[in-house]
């Protein structure tokens, strides 16, 4: 499995201002230190990108490019500047992503044939709610494949998220052990090893930084290892959630989460 650092988000409020003013220092010493930490790839959350979409996009992907080879995990909803993006990146990224939003449909899943990559699907209703048991996401799940199929898409490209819940929503505790059992399911559901990704840091969104919400991040991460998750989304500062992410591979003996020693 993939560690995937989603601290390059615009959110950051470096990040943000960095971006803005079109400096490349404060986005590079930020990924020096996520691949340092042991990031294996890195999702650039650039936000929708209303204005200089495509250039902004462009800069980023060509900041990052000049002091790491990581894979980039583009992620923003302008089709235009994700295209952009996808035109920059010298070595094969992935999109986050897609759902059954018809816009997203229309404009963003035709981007992966184009470009021939990686692209991460949401288990989402069309309206983008988050269906609330293992049953309802199995079954956006078969729609999401077979609108990807539509497409003409490599299924072998395709990349599930099953969509990890808050566990501050009333149903949050039921609906997370719920995502572990979808990821057991999907590749017997589906007929192939699809391949799948879990934002870990949504489990304890809007909790506020605490020893509580990395110590439920740190007890879930080794749950995804052990439901076979590929790929995790994780904040790669955090050095304890790093060592236990290595601890789940020796466990697994299966390379779960391939982060150097």
């Amino acid at each position: 499995m993939i560690v995937v650092a989603d601290n390059l988000q615009v959110t950051n409020r470096i990040i943000e201002q960095a971006l803005k003013d079109m400096d490349p220092v404060p986005i590079q010493d930020l990924v020096k230190q996520l691949e340092a930490a042991g990031a294996e790839a890195i999702d650039v959350n650039s936000g929708p990108l209303p204005r200089q979409g495509e250039e902004k996009m462009v800069f980023l992907v060509e900041t990052i490019q000049q002091v790491s080879r990581l894979t980039l995990y583009l992620d923003t909803v302008n089709p235009r500047a994700l295209a952009a993006g996808l035109r920059a990146c010298r070595t094969a990224p992935v999109i986050n992503g897609f759902s059954l939003e018809p816009a997203k449909l229309a404009w963003i899943l035709p981007l992966a044939q184009e470009f021939n990559c990686d692209i991460i699907g949401y288990l989402l209703y069309p309206g983008g709610l988050v269906p609330a048991g293992a049953n309802e996401r199995l079954d956006v799940a078969v729609q999401l494949f077979q609108a990807y199929q539509e497409a003409g898409l490599d299924p072998e490209k395709l990349i599930i998220d099953p969509i990890v819940p808050p566990l501050m929503w009333q149903d949050g505790p039921a609906q997370a052990r719920e995502v572990l059992t979808v990821i057991r399911l999907l590749p017997e559901l589906l007929g192939f090893q699809v391949r799948t990704v879990a934002g870990l840091s949504n489990l304890t969104s809007g909790l506020g930084p605490s020893k509580k919400r990395l110590h439920l991040e740190e007890a879930y991460l080794a749950m995804l290892a052990a439901a076979d998750l590929d790929m995790v989304l994780l904040n790669a500062l955090h050095p304890r959630t790093i060592s236990i992410a290595r601890a789940c591979q020796s466990i697994t003996g299966s390379k779960i989460f391939s982060v150097v020693d």
